[in-house]
């Protein structure tokens, strides 16, 4: 049955584009069939059915698992965000909408096959197809200097796919197995790669560039604020979780031994997470427009992904609490990142502009636009009682979890951070990381409580108060889907077990 999750889109953008049926209605259709299919799924594997859907590439056996690692919470992320980019869809003109909903669906069908496949080849090559319309898009129908952009966007992510498909040839020629499933049976009875350090060095380079790890993160902004809206939702929200789901797969096959894989690269995976936070999080606060706020905002919370896959992976995948947070993050993100872009692009609509200095006082003209944008801004800020707290509060406790004062005394190459650890109790470098890691939480509460006011209080200005057309049904819809699953998972995180 899973099969079909792919299958659908695939023939929806072949009866756009060949039959020239129309767009947006087919990839609503389309859209509204896999979202149904993907919850019956997860609702049946819950109630005992079977949760592998065997079949075949070529001559290559594969199969599609919802046994994988977080293929549940990635698999709803996935079916939730195409369905309300799909319904918010709102092309310049015929060709557009054809091209639009193509690529959201090809975007789709390519992620749900990437989380859902239990094979290397399969993994690979359908995270491929899904990045293809996103180059693309960009080029044809981005913002600004687009083909810049999408030039290098291809040159970035086309080397860190080269890197991981090197990482997991390697894998294979080392396991002797294709199936991730297999190569967890064979790592449990003791079986480890002979060149583990080169292997786990080549996946986190390959995994990290495609999540926009730092330093290897400067295509994403721009190319996240050139996109249309749909591409932009399913890119940011959606694609940029394979990375993430990549490295906790792996580190989940290793099981106990995870820490001595992934172990040479730990401590400097810890250091360029700080990177992510720290560092992209002041140039976010530097942004003079919404979009490439947005981008960068999307790169800096990246890094509290990566600390809680650190807290996994230093416990020797013990840790429940860094795993599940990570899961929840990732999926609290892509549901938040995807909403703030869906409203980016209403706004730009109505108004013609993102500048912050040219808007104000657009909640007296727009009063949904604003509540659903400060839910989508307080949900990414970590809000209690929203998905994203959940996902964060657990990530930051786990860091602790298992942690006793003293009972390992830290080493650091640096003097003056061993007095420091040593200060606080003998803090490791987890522990430590996330002292500085903290103080993300203030920036990105600065960045988007300083947007909304921005934007929706003061003074009406001349460009918003032009800003007379309404939200559509359509456009309520897709809002209103994404902000109702933030306060579900944020209510009811336990609903995904």
């Amino acid at each position: 049955m899973l099969i079909w999750l792919i299958i659908i889109p695939v023939i929806a953008s072949v009866l756009i584009g060949f039959l020239h049926t129309p767009g947006r209605a087919t990839a609503l259709v389309s859209s509204l069939l896999t979202f149904l299919l993907g919850i019956g799924s997860i609702v049946a594997l819950s109630m005992g059915a079977d949760g592998t859907s065997l079949t075949h590439i070529g001559e290559l056996p594969t199969s599609l698992s919802l046994y994988l690692p977080l293929s549940k919470p990635m698999l709803l992320l996935t079916v939730l965000v195409t369905l309300a980019a799909v319904l918010g869809l709102k092309a310049p003109d015929a060709a557009a909408e054809r091209s639009w909903s193509i690529s959201t669906l090809l975007i789709s069908a390519g992620a749900t096959g990437a989380f859902l496949s239990d094979n290397i080849v399969a993994f690979f090559a359908f995270h491929e197809l899904a990045l293809i319309p996103t180059f693309v898009m960009i080029g044809l129908y981005g913002r600004g200097e687009r083909r810049t952009i999408a030039w290098r966007m291809t040159i970035y992510l086309g080397l860190a796919s080269m890197v991981l498909l090197a990482g997991l040839i390697l894998l294979y020629v080392q396991l002797g197995t294709m199936r991730f499933l297999e190569m967890r049976v064979m790592a449990a009875m003791g079986r480890m790669p002979v060149s583990a350090c080169l292997t786990a060095g080549l996946l986190l380079a390959g995994f990290g560039t495609l999540v926009s790890l730092f330093p290897f993160h400067s295509w994403a902004a721009p190319a996240y604020a050139s996109a249309p809206a749909p591409i932009a939702m399913m890119h940011a929200g959606v694609l940029k979780k394979f990375g993430l789901y990549g490295l906790i797969l792996v580190a989940c096959i290793f099981g106990p031994a995870c820490d001595k894989f992934f172990g040479c690269w730990t401590n400097l995976l810890l250091i360029l997470l700080l990177g992510n936070v720290l560092w992209v999080g002041c140039v976010t606060m530097a942004q003079s427009r919404l979009d490439t706020m947005l981008g960068n905002s999307s790169v800096m919370h990246m890094g509290y992904i990566f600390l809680g896959i650190a807290a996994f992976v230093t416990s020797g995948a013990s840790n429940a609490l860094a795993y599940q947070g990570a899961g929840m993050l990732m999926l609290a993100h892509g549901l938040s990142i995807a909403l703030l872009f869906l409203l980016t692009d209403q706004i730009e609509r109505r108004t013609g502009t993102l500048e912050f200095s040219a808007m104000g006082g657009l909640a007296h003209k727009q009063p949904m636009l604003g509540f659903f944008f400060g839910l989508a801004g307080m949900a990414s800020i970590g809000l209690p009682l929203l998905a994203n707290f959940v996902g964060e509060f657990s990530i930051f406790v786990s860091c602790f979890t298992g942690w006793e004062p003293g009972a390992t005394p830290p080493s650091y190459c640096w003097s003056w951070l061993n007095g420091l650890a040593n200060a606080l109790g003998g803090l490791g470098p987890v522990q430590l990381t996330l002292i500085f890691a903290l103080w993300g939480l203030v920036i990105s509460a600065i960045y988007m409580l300083r947007a909304i006011r921005r934007i929706f209080a003061g003074e009406l200005t001349p460009v918003c108060e032009r800003a007379t057309l309404p939200l559509s049904c359509a456009e309520i819809c897709s809002a209103a889907l994404l902000s109702a699953a933030l306060v579900l998972f944020g209510i009811a995180p336990g609903i995904l077990a």
